[in-house]
């Protein structure tokens, strides 16, 4: 069986042994809506293909004409055994309800550090961000410090960050960037963090060695699927 839930995800969950990311391109906001309605409804037709998948999430991107994909595995071998048996059935009918869907990337993570939601937070996220940060050939290493430098960052500033209510860093398994997904209150608590005067450690984080450019994107939670 499977259910929806209006929860957001925990990326914490010591279960999580590879957590995937993936994004659409549909074009539109009402393909968004369809695709959206759509693999709710393939979803559910169907019983949860196997207690190894602990979570699938969907997101519409702000832009209009994207959807991520947040999926919660434990272990990268549950997630080809589904890839292999399940999948194929689920994109022939959202492809036949949406058709022209283009996916455009799938990478497969491992969580490194997280700023986890305070203890008593009872504050819904109203919006999602996720930045990815490359980095140059060889820099692997250098992943875990930049992390290390933005949480540090981030625990210096607590009132030019007040609405953030938890960042997840995870690593890409090609080794050559990092990913943030970090949920704020709002865009507007978002936008007033971006917009606060740059301090001395995020100067830092700016400029550290290696990194060779940053991409944001911006997100609302429209589908959350668990199994039953």
């Amino acid at each position: 069986m499977t259910r929806r839930t209006e929860q957001h995800p925990d990326p914490t969950d010591s279960r999580i042994g590879a957590p995937i990311f993936s994004t659409w391109r549909v074009g539109t906001p009402e393909r968004q809506r369809l695709a959206a309605e759509a693999i709710g409804r393939t979803w559910e037709r169907r019983p949860w293909p196997t207690s190894d998948l602990l979570g699938y999430h969907v997101y519409a991107g702000q832009d209009g004409s994207t959807l991520m994909h947040y999926s919660q595995w434990s272990s990268p071998q549950a997630f080809e055994a589904f890839v292999k048996v399940h999948r194929q059935e689920r994109v022939d009918e959202i492809d036949t309800a949406v058709p022209g869907i283009e996916r455009v990337g799938l990478r497969r993570y491992r969580r490194y550090r997280s700023r986890e939601r305070a203890a008593g937070e009872t504050r819904v996220p109203g919006h999602v961000v996720t930045v990815r940060i490359d980095f140059e050939a060889g820099g692997e290493g250098r992943r875990e410090e930049w992390a290390d430098l933005v949480l540090k960052a981030v625990e210096d500033d607590p009132e030019g960050h007040a609405g953030l209510l938890s960042a997840h860093f995870h690593l890409s398994a090609d080794g050559g960037h990092v990913l943030n997904y970090a949920e704020w209150e709002s865009s507007e608590a978002y936008d007033r963090a971006l917009a606060a005067p740059s301090t001395d450690a995020w100067e830092r984080v700016r400029t550290y060695p290696g990194v060779a450019g940053f991409t944001g994107s911006r997100y609302t939670h429209v589908l959350g699927l668990l199994p039953g």
